[in-house]
């Protein structure tokens, strides 16, 4: 897998994981179209690879991402006319955030600087999110009379609760990296000075692990915020039945047994 030159999205693998770095650090990574459609079709592309076995978001220079990237849209917004919105949504967001969500592999938002507008909804839609102390988050769609999208409506009351996405919507305060921590947005804060190297390292183990068994539990946990009791329990049984025949499973339990580490394969 490689970019798109000229597309802002760099694309490389590490080992067993792909590192998606949106890349546009004089712009802080805002989303130009051809960043919007590279981003969308190497998701796609991660989730079908079965030989990719995580897939990491980040940002380069000093911010992760300021969302769209409205100066493409200038010259219609000072003549008075408001694009169509539901263009991108349709192709680039809703895709986006749908497959960072649902692809059957962990995704990490390695969140490096600044995450704001549709940025930081994608860093909401990833399963894991960890972020440099001198990360941020803001949901700045307010600010330009817009409401939050890219399936942030969707997942931040999942991950802070409902109070809190107001407040964070609504207002639109800055939530640091500290603070993000304590509220449940961010899973990991690693100091500035060595975050790439803290985040790698979790990235790599997420590649190592039992992935068939993580994209088994991502889906039921998913599921599960819709489902009853007795269906829940039920998936459960069901992918356990089929997580206990995989060779993951044995390597896993002969490991414990013989007091080493596993070696899982995805398999």
């Amino acid at each position: 897998m490689s970019g798109t030159a000229g597309s802002g999205l760099g694309v490389r693998r590490e080992a067993d994981a792909v590192w998606l770095t949106l890349d546009r650090p004089a712009a802080l990574n805002a989303l130009a179209a051809p960043t919007k459609e590279a981003l969308v079709v190497a998701l796609r592309e991660a989730a079908d690879d079965p030989s990719v076995r995580a897939v990491a978001l980040t940002g380069s220079g000093r911010a992760f991402c300021v969302g769209e990237d409205l100066r493409g849209l200038e010259a219609a917004y000072r003549d008075g006319r408001a694009p169509e919105l539901g263009d991108t949504l349709d192709r680039h967001y809703g895709p986006a955030a749908h497959l960072l969500s649902e692809m059957p592999k962990p995704t990490v938002a390695v969140v490096n600087g600044v995450a704001a507008g549709a940025g930081a909804s994608l860093a909401f839609a990833c399963d894991l999110r960890v972020a440099s102390s001198a990360a941020s988050f803001k949901l700045a769609f307010g600010g330009v009379g817009l409401v939050p999208d890219a399936g942030a409506t969707y997942h931040l009351p999942q991950l802070v609760g409902l109070a809190k996405a107001m407040e964070l919507s609504i207002l639109g305060d800055t939530v640091k990296a500290d603070e993000a921590l304590r509220i449940g947005l961010v899973s990991r804060v690693f100091p500035a000075e060595d975050f790439a190297q803290r985040a790698a390292e979790l990235v790599a183990a997420l590649a190592a692990g039992p992935t068939l068994a993580w994209a088994r539990t991502k889906a039921l946990l998913r599921a599960g915020l819709h489902a009853g009791l007795a269906e829940a329990l039920a998936a459960e049984a069901r992918e356990q039945m089929a997580s206990g025949q995989t060779k993951d499973h044995l390597e896993g339990v002969a490991a414990f047994l013989e007091k080493r580490q596993p070696r899982f394969q995805g398999a």
